[in-house]
């Protein structure tokens, strides 16, 4: 009786041993198929007014404390090649994943006994950005492949660079690229030059430590590099890169155009979640609102103490 136990017993474990193995594929299979939720991210924006032109008058901080613009509809190419050069040279090539950049960074962690390079492509850190800072494991990283792997089967590699660039910390409370070309260099992000490209390519690689204001010596070497690395790979001519490594990086974040200041409380007012385009033209406002304040400046000793540009006949939205 007791080898009979024994047998069942051993066939028991067979069992349990065959529905373990057949449950991780179904498992995979079914994270596979559902674990993408759309939209990825839920994350509260930025209220943003721009001029008929589309020239920015104004932005108003998220509800959660951050300048997060609505995400971008595309990306400049001078920042999608930085992008890509810095972050993941084989974006267009990988299924989401990229195996040679996991290998390489597995042997690096091991010879450093802690985690030094994570081998995440852009897809990837798409994946961590919307699961909103999950533990750096092996388990999530799994779990990051499978999902950047659907997401691959879902979206173009131009929506998942969108998607990473509008969604990536740039330092402080500046998240996307929008947000941070205005915040650094007061500039929308297709009249970045290639030097301010380059560094904000870099800024979500270290956003806690390295942002304009702090580590500039550092934060210069890095971009100094990505730029050489370029013009090395073709991507930009030696004048070009030697201009660029010239240029200066910002000190601190810059203050955002402050020119149709109820209006864009109005806007908030009615759809804060989506940038607004209105019928105001910012050189004619911003020519108002000096002669506004140069009146008030010599009025508010009549107690005149306020005055607004934007107050007009209509609301200036179209």
């Amino acid at each position: 009786m007791s080898q009979v136990t024994a047998l069942k017993a051993f066939i028991r474990t067979l069992r349990i041993k065959h529905i373990l193995f057949a449950g991780l594929p179904a498992a995979c299979v079914i994270l596979f198929a559902i674990g993408l939720p759309k939209p990825l991210f839920h994350d509260p924006v930025s209220t943003v007014l721009f001029d008929r032109n589309g020239v920015l008058l104004g932005a108003r901080i998220a509800d959660d404390g951050q300048w997060r613009f609505p995400e971008a509809t595309a990306i400049p190419e001078k920042l999608k090649v930085c992008v890509i050069a810095f972050e993941d040279r084989y974006f267009y090539r990988h299924p989401g994943f990229n195996p040679g950049s996991l290998v390489r960074a597995l042997v690096q962690n091991i010879r450093a006994k802690r985690i030094v390079r994570g081998g995440s492509t852009l897809t990837m850190q798409v994946i961590r950005l919307a699961r909103k800072g999950k533990p750096r494991t092996v388990g999530e990283k799994c779990i990051e492949i499978i999902l950047a792997t659907r997401l691959e089967w879902s979206a173009s590699k131009e929506e998942i660079l969108r998607l990473y660039c509008s969604h990536a910390p740039y330092g402080g409370n500046v998240v996307g690229l929008e947000a941070a070309s205005w915040r650094y260099f007061g500039v929308s992000s297709p009249d970045l030059s290639w030097a301010e490209a380059a560094l904000l390519a870099e800024l979500p690689n270290s956003p806690s430590l390295m942002h304009p204001g702090k580590n500039r010596t550092e934060l210069t070497a890095k971009r100094n590099r990505l730029l050489e690395r370029m013009w090395r790979d073709g991507k930009m001519d030696s004048m070009t890169c030697g201009m660029a490594r010239l240029e200066a990086v910002p000190d601190m974040p810059v203050p955002l155009p402050h020119l149709a200041p109820h209006l864009l409380s109005r806007v908030y007012g009615l759809q804060p979640d989506k940038p607004v385009r209105s019928t105001i033209d910012a050189s004619l406002q911003a020519r108002t609102a000096d002669i506004v304040n140069r009146y008030h400046a010599v009025y508010r000793y009549n107690e005149i103490q306020s005055g607004s540009p934007d107050r007009g006949g209509g609301n200036g939205m179209c």
